[in-house]
């Protein structure tokens, strides 16, 4: 990664918070490995950022470097440390790795979700598992599983309490279902369902009650032939009630670039009370398999473009970074720079960097 020369506001936030300066300033340390479609979330505990990768896939790319390995990134000491691995309630067939989890953090916590593992036989099963990890302590603790088990799903944070699951991949097909957690009863509950196509390996993000999800997967059935996978070219924003969270007035607004992504990165920003984002980031617009490789036999490539939501105006800025990614579940935001962990580059290749944008 290289070096960027600060610009004055940076220089005075370094002043009032040193802590971000590991990520504002230095050459950002590499993940212990490369991985990709890993779950991640970042925690602040002790007025200190961590920045945590859950389980997802090895270098190699085939059913067997799929893993269930823990690492946790300390932003203030610019250090990784390898934690105790994401646990199965129940191992598939000997399987504990798994692909596509997605995670999310409330408060010092971060709330692991699912996933699904690979057999050799190239069998897929969808985890039930929720777990919350306690970074300092390492410590996982089972919650109560996911109603329906959902992967490549998308995970959001509401009013410190409610986690939003949205639609995602369930053992055969994709599920419309908005399912909500939370966290003080440790309990589930169906939301007004996803009103686009079902789809997996899409991306949102939320401000305040706001809801923006676009793109991802659908799967088409035809007659008389095997269904198939296609894109989804969508974006759909979601308004949660506040005095009923499972309520949600959900509708469609334009997309971006009339082209669809998979698997971005997405966020909700806010830059000031008035300048409220919800932000998309890299992704690839051939939907492929998790070894990077297209549903159309043809060799996925990440894109390089953010795409920015603006919640107040309903209007969309297109960008381009020099940062080409693809295969994400989150992005993570500090002191308004955006970062994602591991991913696919160019070619396929997994990434064990921390890539800014």
């Amino acid at each position: 990664m290289t070096r960027l020369k600060l610009p004055l506001w940076a220089f005075l936030t370094l002043l009032i918070n040193p802590v971000v300066h590991a990520a504002t300033q230095t050459q950002l340390s590499a993940i212990p490995v490369p991985v990709s479609n890993n779950g991640v979330a970042q925690v602040k505990v002790n007025n200190n950022w961590y920045w945590i990768s859950f389980s997802g896939l090895g270098n190699n790319k085939g059913y067997q470097d799929v893993h269930n390995r823990t690492f946790a990134f300390d932003v203030s000491k610019n250090k990784w440390l390898e934690k105790s691995p994401v646990p199965i309630a129940k191992p598939i067939n000997g399987l504990v790795g798994r692909l596509a989890s997605v995670a999310t953090a409330i408060n010092e916590t971060a709330y692991v979700f699912g996933g699904y593992t690979v057999a050799k036989d190239h069998s897929e099963v969808s985890v039930p598992d929720v777990y919350a990890y306690h970074v300092l302590s390492d410590k996982y603790q089972a919650l109560a599983p996911m109603p329906v088990p959902v992967d490549d799903s998308i995970a959001l944070p509401y009013n410190n309490r409610y986690i939003y699951l949205i639609s995602g991949w369930h053992n055969d097909g994709n599920v419309n279902l908005v399912q909500v957690y939370d966290i003080k009863t440790d309990k589930w509950q169906q939301a007004s369902p996803f009103p686009g196509k079902a789809v997996f390996g899409h991306a949102g993000g939320i401000v305040d009650n706001t809801i923006l999800v676009c793109d991802g997967v659908r799967v088409d059935v035809h007659l008389n032939k095997r269904r198939s996978y296609a894109a989804e070219t969508a974006c759909y924003r979601g308004e949660i009630d506040s005095q009923t969270p499972h309520k949600i007035a959900w509708f469609k607004v334009e997309h971006p670039t009339g082209e669809s992504r998979y698997r971005m990165a997405a966020k909700g920003i806010v830059n000031n009370t008035t300048n409220k984002e919800i932000v998309f980031v890299g992704g690839s617009n051939n939907p492929y398999n998790y070894n990077g490789i297209g549903y159309n036999g043809m060799p996925s490539e990440p894109s390089n473009q953010i795409w920015r939501y603006n919640i107040k105006t309903a209007q969309w800025q297109i960008t381009t970074t020099d940062t080409a990614t693809m295969d994400h579940r989150a992005l993570l935001e500090l002191n308004g720079e955006l970062f994602t962990l591991g991913g696919m580059g160019k070619k396929q290749q997994v990434l064990n960097t921390i890539n800014r944008y």
